[in-house]
């Protein structure tokens, strides 16, 4: 039978989000559902990266942190998880969670929801949106995850799965499938699926809604933000939703708070474009009913699009970097000469290098009360390349200033990275094929 009803909660938005405000949601709370929001475009790439390395990796590298707090509460409380924490590996990630629901001996279904993976369907010809080519100009992809949508969460749901463990799934139909299945919504029921929608949008950054992100001293105040809770949605089965946060917490649910974080990733409000249905904000109403509760309506919606938006990572090369301080009268002025000194070394070969100069009291820990010129000054300087031996030779160079440049430089650091580069395009709905299967933790074979 369907329920009149709903409480979600977010206990997540990004992957490094802190824990201690999930557990008290979680704990106080009172939920039917806890979602964790925990990817990003860059982030899924990374795992993908992480995956090729060791196939036994890839998920959310906080997974086993945030489900050892998380389960034995939402155990005891009965709320069901819904998360995207999968990453480039939901398999295995939802495996560590069923092994770790064992260790705790809790008795959960665990489900995973596999198909965002899309890198074997790439075309050479399809458009990049953010650039107006095609994807024959990058010719080093390596990952390529499909946005899937609330549709893809649903026979798990459906199967009373108590924990959901998905890759990339849009950041509102994660907190919208919830919904679907308890209140026995159509899928073409656009004008619910909208006001949904625009519920999980607000909630998907978790704290962003309840004051993080928004505080500005003195111009947007913001109490207790070392204490911030996260928030919940109270919603009805036509859609019409109240977000609030456990009294006590830090932080506030205004008519501000929901306004910023209504306007987040937004490009065309006529037309707020999701895996699930089209939304249109411009009704949307939003007015405070209590402290900290601020009711949300007035979204309408229309057919969801054919095409699904996939997020494409690729090799862009490498970023070396370097850094060195200096220290004392003159300080800013050696740096400047030794800035100078690496753009001549450096330059010919690398020619997109960035210089910083940094600090003020880092050296000594005090300034010494200079009001002129500082007293000391850090130089940081990167730039892109091709290869990681160039890149390499930045932090090279930096170190090489020791005897090869200004006097008193010291506090070496270098380091290079892969640059992990992001572009999007669009695939049609009908090549991505999605699947939900009940996962059982693997027992340890006895020894012999």
């Amino acid at each position: 039978m369907a329920r009149h009803h709903l409480r979600i909660g977010a206990g997540a938005g990004f992957q490094s989000d802190r824990i201690e405000p999930a557990v008290v949601l979680a704990a106080q709370g009172e939920l039917d559902y806890l979602v964790l929001e925990c990817l990003a475009e860059r982030t899924t790439a990374v795992a993908q990266q992480r995956r090729a390395h060791d196939p036994s990796s890839g998920f959310d590298p906080l997974l086993e942190a945030r489900m050892e707090a998380l389960l034995p509460i939402c155990a005891r409380t009965h709320t069901r998880i819904v998360t995207n924490m999968g990453a480039a590996n939901p398999r295995a990630a939802a495996r560590k969670v069923a092994e770790i629901a064992r260790r705790l001996d809790l008795k959960l279904r665990v489900a995973m929801v596999t198909g965002d993976d899309v890198t074997g369907r790439l075309r050479p010809d399809l458009p990049v949106l953010e650039t107006g080519g095609t994807l024959r100009d990058f010719d080093r992809v390596f990952a390529a995850n499909a946005y899937l949508g609330a549709d893809a969460l649903l026979p798990a749901l459906a199967r009373g799965a108590d924990v959901i463990v998905a890759g990339r799934v849009a950041d509102a139909s994660l907190f919208l499938a919830p919904m679907i299945v308890e209140f026995g919504w159509a899928l073409d029921d656009w004008e619910r699926l909208a006001r949904g929608a625009l519920l999980g949008h607000l909630l998907e950054c978790a704290g962003q809604v309840t004051g993080g992100y928004f505080a500005d001293p003195g111009i947007k105040d913001v109490p207790d933000l070392a204490h911030l809770g996260f928030p919940f949605v109270d919603v009805d089965r036509e859609g019409f939703g109240v977000i609030s946060k456990v009294p006590g917490t830090g932080g506030a649910v205004t008519t501000w708070t929901v306004k910023e974080q209504l306007l987040y990733e937004v490009l065309d409000p006529t037309a707020f474009v999701t895996p699930d249905v089209v939304v249109d904000l411009r009704g949307v109403r939003i007015a405070e009913v209590g402290k900290d509760r601020v009711a949300v309506f007035g979204a309408t919606g229309s057919p969801r699009p054919e095409t699904l938006k996939v997020s494409v990572g690729y090799h862009a090369g490498w970023i070396g970097e370097g850094e060195i301080s200096y220290a004392g009268p003159h300080a800013r002025a050696r740096a400047q000469l030794a800035a100078d000194v690496l753009r001549d070394r450096l330059g010919p070969d690398v020619p997109s290098l960035r210089v910083d100069l940094i600090g003020i009291d880092s050296c000594h820990g005090t300034d010494f009360g200079h009001t002129g010129e500082p007293y000391e000054v850090r130089l940081r300087i990167a730039g892109r390349t091709d290869t990681r031996d160039l890149a390499e030779r930045i932090g090279w160079e930096v170190e090489a200033l020791a005897t090869n440049g200004p006097a008193g430089g010291g506090g070496f650091r270098r380091s290079v990275s892969d640059r992990v580069g992001i572009v999007s395009t669009l695939i049609a709905r009908a090549e991505v094929l999605t699947a939900a299967a009940a996962v059982e933790a693997r027992r340890e074979a006895k020894a012999r």
